[in-house]
C-alpha cells in the first residue's frame, strides 16, 4: 500500500513527542495527591503500586509502539481496533478512550485552582454554592474558564504552538521533581518510614492496599497514548516512534516512584496526616519546605504543578480532539466534528467541544476530581484492553503488515498485555474488590455510553454505508478523497 497523504501538518519532532507524552502522565497528581496514595498503600506499598501499574502500561505500551508504526494514522486506537475488531470494536474502543481523555481535562481544569488557594488564602472570593460539601467561588470559576479558553485557544492555533509551551513547562516540572528527589537524600530520615511502608494490620490488607493503588495508576499514566493520536503530525521515522513511547512510560514510573519515595523520606506518617487536612492539602509542597526549611521552596514546587497541570490539559486536548477528528472522518459521530481550521489545520470543532465539556464540569468543583479520577481510568482501561486485543489479532490477521518497530515475543507481550488490563478493567467492576466504582462514577459512564449511543445511531441511520466506511481506515492515497468529502460536508453543515 501506498502512503497515506494528511492534511495535518507534519511539525512534530522526536523532542516534541516525548514531552507530549512525558507531561501529560506526571501532570498535576504527583503535587496534589502523593499523600493520598501513601495513606492509602503506604511508602514502599504505593511506590511498588506505581511500578506494577507501569509494568501493565509497559507492556500495552510495546502493543501501541507496534501498532502505531504500522498504521500510522491520526486517531491511533481507532485504526487499530477497526482493523482487528471491526466497526463496533472500533467504535467502543475509541470513545473509551475520548472518555479517558475528557476526564483528565476536565480533572486538571478543576485541579488548578486548588494551587491559588495553597498559594494565596484570600484567592477563594463571593462564594455562590456548594458541592459535596465544597464550596465553589466565583474567583475559583472564573480562573478555571479563562484557563479552559486560553489553553482550548492555544491547541486551535496549531499544534507546533503546543509542542512548544509543553517543550518549557516540562523541563520546568522536571526540574522541580529532581530537586526535591535529591534534596531528600540529604535532609530526609530512615525514621520516618516506620509505620508507614505497607498500610494494613495483615500482610492481606497491605497486598489489598497495594493493589489498590496499583488500579488507580493507569489514570496518572495515560498520555503515552497521545502519540498515536497525533500520528500524522510528526515528522520523526517511524521506528523512532516506537522507541520514544516506550521510553516515556519508563520515565513517568520512575518519576512518580521516586517522588514518593521522597516525600515518605522527609515526612511521617503523622506529618503527612497533618499536612492533608491543612487547606489544598499538598502534602509534596509541605516535603519540599522541609527539605530546604523554606516556605518559599513549596511555593516553588507549586509552580511546578501548576505546569503540570498545563502539560496534561494540553497533551489531553490534542489526543481527545484527533480523536474526536478520527471518528467523524468515519461518519461514526457527526462529521462536524471532522473540520479543520483553515489556516492552522487543527480540528477546531473538536478542540471546541472538549472546551465546552470542561467548562460545565468546573462547575461541580473539587468533588469532580474524585469522580473523574475513576470514572475516566474505566474508559482508559478498556480502551487499553482492546489495544492490546487488537494486537495479537492482527498478528494472526495480518502477519505480513509492515511494522516498522516490531516487539519480538509478541505473544508474551500481547498475553501480558491483555492479561493486566483485563485484570484492572475487572477490579473496576467486582463490588468488593476495594477499586469499584461508585454510583456517580457509574453514572458518568452510563451518561457517556448514552452519549455515544445517540452519536452512533444518528450516524449510521443518516450515512448508512459511509458509516464506517473501510477506505478511511485503509492507507491508500484514497483516503484524501474521503477526508475531502467530509471536511466538504461538515463545512455544509
Amino acid at each position: 500500500m501506498s502512503e497515506k497523504k494528511t492534511e495535518f501538518n507534519k511539525v512534530l519532532n522526536i523532542w516534541d513527542i516525548l514531552v507530549l507524552a512525558f507531561g501529560a502522565m506526571i501532570g498535576w497528581a504527583w503535587v496534589v495527591s502523593t499523600g493520598d496514595w501513601i495513606m492509602q498503600g503506604g511508602v514502599a506499598g504505593a511506590m511498588l503500586g506505581f511500578v506494577l501499574g507501569g509494568v501493565m502500561i509497559f507492556f500495552v505500551g510495546l502493543a501501541y509502539a507496534e501498532l502505531t508504526t504500522a498504521m500510522p494514522q491520526n486517531g491511533g486506537e481507532h485504526v487499530f481496533s477497526y482493523r482487528a475488531l471491526g466497526k463496533m470494536g472500533s467504535f467502543i474502543c475509541t470513545w473509551a478512550i475520548i472518555f479517558g481523555y475528557t476526564g483528565v481535562v476536565c480533572f486538571e481544569a478543576c485541579a488548578l485552582p486548588t494551587i491559588f488557594a495553597y498559594l494565596y488564602p484570600g484567592f477563594l472570593q463571593y462564594y455562590l454554592y456548594t458541592v459535596g460539601g465544597f464550596d465553589i467561588y466565583a474567583t475559583w470559576l472564573a480562573l478555571a474558564f479563562f484557563l479552559v479558553v486560553f489553553i482550548t485557544y492555544i491547541n486551535i492555533i496549531g499544534a507546533k504552538t503546543a509542542a512548544i509551551l509543553q517543550t518549557v513547562l516540562t523541563l520546568v516540572i522536571g526540574g522541580v521533581g529532581i530537586v526535591l528527589i535529591a534534596a531528600s537524600g540529604f535532609t530526609g530520615s530512615e525514621a520516618n518510614l516506620q509505620g508507614q511502608l505497607f498500610m494494613g494490620a495483615s500482610t492481606q490488607e497491605m497486598i489489598k492496599n497495594t493493589l489498590a493503588v496499583a488500579v488507580m495508576t493507569p489514570f496518572f499514566f495515560i498520555g503515552f497514548n497521545v502519540i498515536p493520536q497525533a500520528a500524522e503530525e510528526i515528522s520523526a521515522p517511524l521506528k523512532h516512534i516506537g522507541r520514544i513511547l516506550v521510553l516515556s512510560i519508563v520515565l513517568a514510573v520512575a518519576f512518580y516512584s521516586l517522588v514518593i519515595g521522597a516525600v515518605g523520606f522527609l515526612m511521617n506518617n503523622a506529618m503527612i496526616g497533618d499536612a492533608m487536612n491543612q487547606v489544598g492539602g499538598l502534602v509534596t509542597a509541605d516535603a519540599m519546605a522541609i527539605a530546604f526549611n523554606s516556605d518559599a521552596m513549596a511555593k516553588v514546587l507549586i509552580i511546578g504543578g501548576l505546569c503540570g497541570i498545563i502539560t496534561s490539559w494540553n497533551s489531553f486536548l490534542i489526543g481527545g480532539s484527533r480523536a474526536l477528528y478520527s471518528m467523524a472522518c468515519a461518519h461514526m459521530i457527526p462529521p462536524c466534528f471532522a473540520k479543520l481550521h483553515p489556516k492552522y489545520k487543527t480540528p477546531v470543532n473538536a478542540l471546541i467541544l472538549l472546551g465546552i465539556i470542561t467548562t460545565i464540569a468546573v462547575f461541580f468543583g473539587k468533588k469532580m476530581l474524585l469522580w473523574v479520577v475513576d470514572a475516566g481510568n474505566f474508559g482508559c482501561v478498556l480502551a487499553y484492553f482492546m489495544v492490546s486485543v487488537s494486537f495479537l489479532v492482527l498478528r494472526v490477521k495480518e502477519p505480513d503488515m509492515e511494522r516498522p518497530y516490531k516487539v519480538g515475543p509478541y505473544r508474551f507481550v500481547g498475553i501480558m498485555a491483555v492479561l493486566m488490563s483485563g485484570f484492572m478493567l475487572v477490579m473496576y467492576v467486582v463490588p468488593s474488590s476495594g477499586s469499584a466504582l461508585y454510583p456517580q462514577e457509574w453514572a458518568m459512564v452510563l451518561g457517556w455510553t448514552l452519549l455515544g449511543l445517540i452519536f452512533g445511531v444518528y450516524c449510521k441511520l443518516r450515512y448508512k454505508e459511509k458509516f464506517a466506511a473501510q477506505e478511511y481506515f485503509i492507507r491508500t492515497e484514497a483516503i484524501e478523497e474521503v477526508v475531502e468529502a467530509v471536511e466538504k460536508e461538515s463545512t455544509i453543515q
